[in-house]
């Protein structure tokens, strides 16, 4: 199980009236928090981003992905070097991590703080978090003249169940998968968190020169909520689809900005909730 860690736990089993102990394996939970180094070389500042709770591992790509999807940075060019901390006090020294972005990239703390409330609030208004996304997306809608075909979506489920080592052992991940166009399997990422599995995949997307994901897929394991189309509009994919259900503001913000989005997939049926016309059936739907 490299880069994702599991702990074993004595537990007690209880089958009916009878309890029997036994051991299982959790997912790691812990803090990572991300510091940002910028300015020039002979002024260079810090300033600490964000603390989220993960699942260690792919803990780079976290930061890229998330550095990217709020805009931050354009591609992986932006980027010094990304190290662990020593000097951390009492957090350890593998929970906190320093990005470097180069002396040529501009960073406005203050205009950061006020995104990152824009973007993430569950208070803010539905059409301000779409115009904020407009802002930061230079509001262009995703174009790609790509077709899925519905027999190979549907089978998409059954692919990244048998890729998911660790939540075979856990049950506590979710996941977050890229598919070629072809619907070849290229990353999966899993995490605690449902928005970090997405940064890390974005991240390691963008640590193999993908983006923007213009013809690929991504598939989610769980429910599909406004930050995680937010991130995928940033990342430029045409096509996104979850086991689980998509929220209003999440169905408005594909739809403004060229997303097709489904919902409730499993292996004989699904909902598509936003541009449809990727999606290609061997047989017309019923008006």
């Amino acid at each position: 199980m490299a880069n994702v860690k599991v702990k074993p736990i004595q537990i007690q089993k209880i089958s009916l009236d009878t309890a029997a102990q036994m051991q299982d394996l959790l997912a790691v939970e812990e803090p990572l928090e991300i510091r940002i180094g910028y300015g020039p070389e002979n002024d260079r500042q810090q300033q600490a981003l964000a603390v989220t709770m993960r699942t260690p591992g792919h803990d780079e790509e976290l930061a890229m992905g998330f550095l990217f999807t709020e805009g931050i940075i354009a591609d992986k060019g932006a980027i010094l070097s990304i190290r662990y901390c020593v000097d951390t006090g009492k957090q350890k020294t593998d929970n906190v991590l320093r990005v470097e972005l180069k002396p040529s990239v501009t960073f406005d703390p203050v205009k950061l703080q006020r995104n990152f409330y824009t973007t993430s609030s569950c208070g803010v208004c539905g059409k301000a978090s779409i115009e904020a996304l407009q802002v930061q997306a230079c509001a262009v809608s995703i174009q790609s003249d790509k077709e899925w075909a519905s027999t190979l979506i549907r089978a998409l489920p059954e692919r990244l169940r048998a890729a998911q080592a660790v939540f075979k052992h856990t049950g506590g991940l979710h996941a977050s998968a890229l598919f070629s166009p072809s619907g070849e399997l290229l990353i999966l990422r899993e995490d605690i968190g449902r928005h970090n599995a997405l940064d890390k995949l974005i991240g390691a997307a963008m640590e193999r020169d993908l983006l923007p994901l213009a013809d690929h897929l991504v598939l989610l394991s769980g429910r599909i909520g406004f930050e995680l189309v937010q991130k995928s509009v940033m990342a430029s994919v045409p096509m996104l689809v979850a086991i689980g259900a998509p929220s209003s503001l999440a169905a408005s913000v594909a739809e403004e900005f060229g997303i097709t989005l489904i919902g409730f997939l499993k292996q004989d049926r699904f909902n598509v909730y936003a541009h449809p016309q990727r999606v290609k059936f061997n047989r017309s739907i019923a008006q």
